[in-house]
C-alpha cells in the first residue's frame, strides 16, 4: 500500500519528466512512481527533455547526469532560464563530491547516487513535490492579497475610476512603458502597483523611486548603482536600483524631476535594456517593465526646455490620468468609509460611520490634498473619536468651517417626486448671505454657472449685490 497521502480534493496529479538514456532505469522509475500516482512522461536524452519542457506542465525533473546527447548539467542550465521552472533531481552512478556540488550550484535540488533504494528516491521526489506545491500556493496567496489590498486602495464607482481601472486591465499583460498623470495624492502609485501585479511580472519585484526625494548628486548613483572606488566614501561596489528591479517593474516616481544629464543615461536604459554603473565599465543586461508618474504637465516642460522630448515620447507609450478627488465626488465617502475600516482595525476600535455634521464636511470640502489628505484626515478622526461615530467635533481645531445644516426637506411620497428646484432655491435664499458662490455650489452639489443661471433666472440677489438680470 503506498503511503503517499492522497491529492487534496480539485489538486492535479504531479507530473513528473524522467530523463536517461538507459531504458531498464526508465522502465524501473517509471513503475515505482507510477505505483505512487505520479504521472509521468520519460525522455531518452537531453534533446526529448528540453523538448518535453518546452511543453510544458511539468511538476518535477528527474534526470541521469551522463545522458547519450549531453549531461544533467546542460538540463539544469536549461531549466535556469525560466524563472518558473520545475524542481531537478539528479542521479548518476558517479559519487564525486565536486560532480554533487556542481550539480547543486546549477540548480538541482537534491543530489542521488545508483543504484539507489526506492524509499530514497522517493523521499526525494516527495520533498521536491511538497516545496514545489508550497511555493506556488504563497506566490498565489501573495498575488491575492496584493490584487485585494489594491483593488480596495483604488475604491469607489465613479466613471472616472471606472476608465482608469479598464486601462489597467488592458495595458497590465503588455510590457509597454505607461505615463500616469494626476495631482499629487490621486493615488498614481496605486496605479503603478496595480500594473505590475496583474501582469506577467507579479512575480518579480516593484521597485518604487521617488526622483524628487533623492539629491540631485546621488541619483545617478541610487538608479545605476556604482563600482568600488566610484567616488570618495563608495567603500563598497552597489547594484543600483534599476538592477534591483530585474525581472519585475521600476516605477519613477517624479520622473519630472530627473535632471537633465541623467534624462540622456536613462533614456539609453530604456532603449537598450543595458546599464552601466558609476565609475564602472561593464554593462549589464537587464529585464524589466519602466512605469514613471508625474505632477507636471510633461509636455509643457518640454516646451520649455526642462524634460527630453525623446525621453518624454519613449515614457509615454501610453497614458494614464488619474482624476483627482473633486472629480469623484461619489467616490468620497465609500473611500472615508474604506479607511475608517482599516484604521478602526488596526488600532481596535469599534467605529460604524459618521454624524451628519461630519458628511456635510466630506461632501462640500474641496481636497486639495487628494485621497492622500482624506485618508490622513480619517486616521486622525479614528484615533481622537471617542465613540462609535467619526464626529466632526473631534477635528474641528484642524480643519476649514462645517458647512450648515442642511435645510428640512419634505418626506419623498411614493409616485410623487421630489422638488429638487424648490429646494435648490430654498438653498440658495437661506445661504447666499453666508456663503461665498464656491460653498454654496458646492453645498448644493451643482456648478457654479448652474448657480448663477439659477439665480439669474429666480431674480435672487446676496445682501448689497444687485440681483443678476433675468433680461434673455
Amino acid at each position: 500500500m503506498s503511503l503517499r497521502p492522497a491529492p487534496a480534493p480539485g489538486h492535479a496529479v504531479e507530473r513528473i519528466l524522467l530523463v536517461d538514456d538507459e531504458p531498464a532505469i526508465r522502465e524501473a522509475v517509471v513503475m515505482l512512481l507510477e505505483g505512487e500516482g505520479y504521472e509521468t512522461i520519460t525522455a531518452d536524452g537531453l534533446l526529448p527533455g528540453r523538448a518535453a519542457l518546452e511543453r510544458g506542465g511539468i511538476d518535477l525533473v528527474i534526470s541521469d547526469m551522463r545522458l547519450g546527447d549531453g549531461t544533467g548539467l546542460e538540463l539544469l542550465h536549461h531549466l535556469n532560464m525560466d524563472a518558473d521552472a520545475p524542481p531537478a533531481i539528479i542521479i548518476t552512478s558517479y559519487s564525486s563530491v565536486e560532480t554533487a556540488v556542481e550539480a547543486l550550484r546549477a540548480g538541482a535540488v537534491d543530489y542521488i547516487i545508483k543504484p539507489f533504494a526506492n524509499d530514497e528516491l522517493l523521499h526525494a521526489v516527495r520533498r521536491a513535490i511538497q516545496e514545489r506545491r508550497m511555493q506556488r500556493e504563497n506566490a498565489l496567496l501573495k498575488r491575492t492579497l496584493r490584487k485585494e489590498q489594491l483593488r480596495h486602495g483604488l475604491v469607489g464607482r465613479s466613471p472616472g475610476l471606472e476608465r482608469v481601472l479598464e486601462l489597467i486591465r488592458r495595458v497590465a499583460p503588455s510590457d509597454a512603458t505607461v505615463l500616469i498623470s494626476g495631482e499629487s495624492g490621486t493615488g498614481k502609485e496605486l496605479v503603478a502597483q496595480a500594473i505590475h501585479y496583474a501582469s506577467a511580472r507579479a512575480a518579480g519585484p516593484f521597485v518604487p523611486v521617488n526622483c524628487g526625494a533623492i539629491p540631485a548628486d546621488l541619483i545617478e548613483s541610487e538608479l545605476f548603482g556604482h563600482a568600488k572606488g566610484a567616488y570618495t566614501g563608495a567603500v563598497l561596489a552597489t547594484e543600483g536600483l534599476i538592477r534591483e528591479a530585474h525581472g519585475g517593474t521600476l516605477f519613477l516616481d517624479e520622473v519630472g524631476e530627473l535632471p537633465l544629464p541623467l534624462q540622456v543615461k536613462f533614456l539609453r536604459v530604456l532603449q537598450d535594456r543595458r546599464v552601466r554603473p558609476v565609475g564602472g565599465k561593464e554593462t549589464s543586461r537587464v529585464d524589466l517593465r519602466f512605469l514613471a508618474a508625474t505632477n507636471k504637465d510633461l509636455k509643457a516642460a518640454v516646451e520649455r526646455g526642462e524634460f527630453r522630448e525623446d525621453l518624454y515620447y519613449r515614457l509615454n507609450v501610453i497614458g494614464v490620468r488619474v482624476p483627482p478627488l473633486r472629480e469623484r465626488l461619489e467616490d468620497i465617502e465609500l473611500i472615508a468609509r474604506h479607511f475608517t475600516a482599516f484604521f478602526a482595525a488596526k488600532i481596535g476600535k469599534r467605529i460604524t460611520g459618521f454624524d451628519d455634521e461630519f458628511v456635510r464636511f466630506l461632501r462640500s470640502y474641496e481636497w486639495p490634498g487628494n485621497v492622500r489628505e482624506l485618508e490622513n484626515l480619517i486616521e486622525r478622526a479614528v484615533i481622537l473619536g471617542d465613540g462609535e461615530l467619526l464626529c466632526y467635533r473631534d477635528l474641528a481645531d484642524s480643519l476649514p468651517p462645517a458647512p450648515p445644516p442642511e435645510p428640512e426637506m419634505r418626506a419623498v411620497i411614493p409616485g410623487h417626486p421630489l422638488p429638487v428646484e424648490g429646494y435648490i432655491r430654498d438653498v440658495i435664499l437661506r445661504y447666499q448671505d453666508t456663503h461665498s458662490e464656491i460653498e454654496l455650489a458646492h453645498l448644493l452639489g451643482i456648478g457654479r454657472k448652474a448657480l448663477w443661471m439659477r439665480r439669474r433666472r429666480w431674480g435672487l440677489q446676496r445682501a448689497g449685490v444687485p440681483a443678476p438680470s433675468t433680461a434673455e
